[in-house]
């Protein structure tokens, strides 16, 4: 059972529904945020504080749980496996306040179809093998705006 890795929850294991979803290594996700935090740093950008992550294919959520235990205000999780979903939330309810995540049960480029009302500063992108296009997803968050000059 994987945990989190960094921040306030650090040790906390969370769930994940076998061969559903491919969790993030532990390894990978060290790496995701060690960079996100070192271009931060070298920017002078608080990737963290009064933001948020929006986590398309969320799976078990590992990657946003693991931005709520380092700081970030909320998590986007945007999930459309009727199988993943009450994992995900179980593991959102473990970690999160109330207000600290909100998942969205849809399709991937329907979900980032709205306004968030916290500003992304980073957007992660993990799918499914050979099962979206990533293209259109990514046309339809530049078309909508919910991309910002510091969003990573």
């Amino acid at each position: 059972m994987p945990s989190i890795i960094g921040g306030k929850y650090k040790r906390a294991k969370i769930e994940v529904p076998s061969k559903l979803v491919r969790p993030t290594s532990a390894l990978k996700r060290e790496a995701i945020f060690s960079i996100l935090e070192s271009y931060a740093l070298q920017n002078s950008i608080d990737i963290y504080k009064n933001k948020s992550i929006i986590d398309i294919f969320a799976g078990s959520g590992l990657i946003g749980l693991e931005a709520i235990s380092r700081g970030m205000k909320k998590s986007y999780f945007i999930e459309n496996n009727k199988n993943v979903f009450q994992i995900l939330k179980n593991n959102c309810d473990k970690i999160c306040k109330n207000n600290e995540y909100e998942i969205i049960f849809e399709k991937a480029i329907n979900g980032i179809n709205r306004e968030f009302e916290i500003k992304p500063s980073i957007i992660f992108i993990d799918p499914p093998y050979n099962q979206e296009n990533i293209n259109s997803i990514l046309i339809q968050i530049l078309q909508n705006n919910i991309k910002y000059k510091d969003t990573m």
